[in-house]
């Protein structure tokens, strides 16, 4: 009898974290039967949902915008099916970097220093119900603030599944190495990011700098490029905690061998791909994505500079760290590097 029951507890104990587990799957529900049954009603000024707008588009002539953006779709997924053997399952903390907006039927995975405090702006004013107007209104601190949008990882399970099926998915990438540098530049060269000094500044200086005057030791606040190069290669780095969503790998923050993303926007061509997703879900034409500041802007040149004094050993492997992130959004291996 007290066999029995140990089965059966333990029996229960599994089924609860099997539910947690997200199935990505076709649904056998056509899509106004789930609208009813989740209680979600999105769609455009046409009608129609922006995902049923973006492949209904597919069936005539493309534009050349929309040609670009379906060679990236092909791309990414003939890069993730020669690259992934085995596609594992989704868990909630897969979901924590996407944003939902019920009102229009998106999802949106943002990556830091991709433009995401304009793109949560934007989402801000689309969700916000006439609360926000102009995206440029709203405080990039508040952008920032969770409360202020909603991810995927709040919802159940049956809703998370119905929105990854019928919900238009976007995401904006940048070459790699300038996101990484402009991270390492906004991070641990501005004097007011205090909190990243202290913990990971301060840690980076212990273990990758010979001899650090106390000073160093106890601000953390002139962490030189090359010891950062040197703590993300560091086997204890990630053994101890994840990456910093900063300078973590985009498919790892947004796995998109996994999920299906029927818009892969580039940093490059911010400004077209932003109107291009606008234009899907039918935004107010007041709605309009920020422009961006270019006099601060980490560029390729000076990404280049800062890869002057890595070693050509310390750049293969920083390169193959962040190679997945170049083979999946068709970005070639800079000509600054000495990979040979």
């Amino acid at each position: 009898m007290r066999k029995s029951r140990v089965q059966r507890m333990v029996l229960a104990t599994c089924l609860g974290s099997f539910l947690l587990v997200i199935f990505y799957f076709q649904s056998s529900l056509n899509p106004a039967a789930e609208d009813r049954i989740l209680g979600t009603s999105w769609h455009g000024k046409s009608g129609r949902n922006p995902l049923q707008a973006l492949y209904d588009s597919d069936q005539f002539e493309q534009s050349s915008v929309q040609a670009t953006h379906q060679q990236r779709r092909d791309l990414l997924s003939s890069v993730c099916s020669r690259y992934t053997r085995k596609r594992r399952l989704l868990t909630r903390d897969d979901l924590r970097h996407l944003v939902v907006d019920d009102v229009h039927g998106l999802l949106y995975c943002y990556v830091p220093k991709v433009a995401c405090t304009n793109w949560k702006r934007v989402m801000m004013v689309l969700t916000g119900q006439g609360k926000y107007r102009d995206p440029l209104e709203i405080p990039a601190n508040e952008a920032h603030v969770s409360s202020n949008l909603r991810t995927l990882s709040e919802y159940s399970t049956p809703e998370i599944n119905h929105r990854l099926r019928n919900y238009l998915k976007f995401i904006f990438v940048r070459e790699p190495f300038e996101r990484l540098v402009s991270a390492y530049r906004n991070k641990f060269t501005r004097r007011y990011n205090t909190a990243f000094h202290k913990r990971y500044g301060t840690k980076i200086i212990r273990r990758h700098r010979q001899e650090p005057s106390n000073e160093a030791l106890e601000r953390g606040d002139d962490v030189r490029f090359k010891e950062f190069v040197y703590y993300l290669l560091d086997p204890r780095t990630q053994v101890e905690e994840p990456f910093n969503e900063h300078w973590e790998r985009v498919h790892s923050l947004c796995h998109p061998c996994i999920i299906h993303y029927d818009v892969v926007g580039k940093y490059e061509t911010l400004a077209e791909d932003a109107n291009y997703v606008l234009q899907l879900v039918g935004a107010d034409a007041s709605v309009k994505f920020p422009s961006s500041s270019k006099t601060t802007r980490t560029t390729d040149d000076m990404t280049a500079q800062f890869f002057e004094d890595i070693s050509p050993f310390y750049q293969r492997r920083l390169f193959n760290l962040y190679k997945m992130d170049y083979l999946l959004f068709n970005y070639s291996i800079p000509s600054y590097l000495r990979l040979r």
